[in-house]
């Protein structure tokens, strides 16, 4: 277990400072993908540790808490032979190493090896004192870990307001609902054909009513959902919102996600989709039929 955090801890590292000039390309993300995925202690749960941090920047306070951390952990011999191993066998997996790939490696284990000096030296000497009390109470976004990935039009919204300086006034308990139904109402209107102008209306529509939201407020959130929408996950959400909620609540919004299936018309593999919906709110067949029934038979396939 402790070699697996020391690793994983490597893996962060390695990714914060990718983020060092407040950029990562897509090329870029696809190779640190790649290697990140050939470590041993890489599998499904640990992966989504370590996408929180390819999602968004990772500034230098939290940057520097990230490398105290490996500093902590790289306090013996064998510590420094598991990453040195670790790292061999990361970039050597498929056979092929790029000069510019064996350069890097190159440096983070010439970096590991070295005692107090060279980088982390000079690590370790901005971590005396005030710097390692700011390293420890630095931003750890995996506090919301939880939230990334079961939730993640609420973690984006909790992340844009704090970079705006704003505050809603509106209870957590709500606005985790609220995430929850803005990424529900994405997955239905990004599911056939892109989104129309009708879809987005009818998206903030049931937001400013269910939530009692401004236009602006309503917009905001659509605008976060549908920008997350090919990461979102159909059967986890129904799951959460379904513990959220009672069933008349459920019900009332099966009624909105129809609604907006049926802005420019419901197709039936979204009436499907929206059946997948219904299972996982718990409600029964008939209870589907009835929120079919309130779009007119015009607006959507039989």
């Amino acid at each position: 277990m402790a070699a697996n955090n020391l690793i994983m801890t490597i893996a962060k590292v390695i990714i914060a400072t990718a983020w060092a000039d407040g950029s990562i390309a897509d090329d870029e993300i696809i190779s640190l993908k790649e290697l990140l995925w050939r470590l041993p202690a890489v599998h499904a749960r640990e992966w989504e540790e370590l996408e929180i941090y390819l999602d968004a920047p990772v500034e230098a306070a939290e940057r520097e808490r990230l490398v105290a951390e490996l500093r902590q952990q790289i306090d013996t011999a064998e510590a420094r032979n598991i990453a040195i191993t670790a790292i061999d066998n990361m970039i050597s997996a498929d056979g092929v190493v790029s000069p510019s790939e064996r350069a890097v490696v190159e440096q983070v284990k010439k970096s590991l090896t070295e005692a107090e000096v060279g980088v982390w030296g000079s690590f370790s000497r901005m971590l005396i004192g005030r710097r390692a009390e700011a390293a420890a109470a630095a931003p750890n976004r995996e506090v919301y870990l939880n939230d990334f990935v079961r939730n993640r039009v609420y973690y984006k919204m909790r992340q844009r307001l704090s970079a705006e300086n704003k505050h809603w006034e509106i209870p957590d308990e709500e606005m985790r609902r609220l995430g929850l139904a803005g990424g529900l109402l994405a997955l239905i209107a990004r599911f056939a054909d892109g989104v129309s102008d009708e879809e987005r209306a009818a998206m903030e529509a049931t937001l400013r009513s269910a939530w009692a939201l401004s236009p602006e407020s309503a917009a905001f959130v659509v605008e976060i959902a549908l920008a997350n929408g090919e990461k979102l996950d159909l059967f986890g959400l129904t799951r959460e919102f379904t513990e959220v909620t009672s069933v008349d609540e459920r019900r009332a919004f099966l009624n909105a996600l129809f609604s907006v299936a049926a802005a420019d018309k419901a197709s039936f593999e979204e009436i499907e989709q929206l059946r997948l919906v219904a299972m996982g709110f718990q409600l029964s067949h008939q209870e589907f039929i009835d929120a079919k029934l309130t779009v007119p038979r015009d607006q959507r396939a039989p």
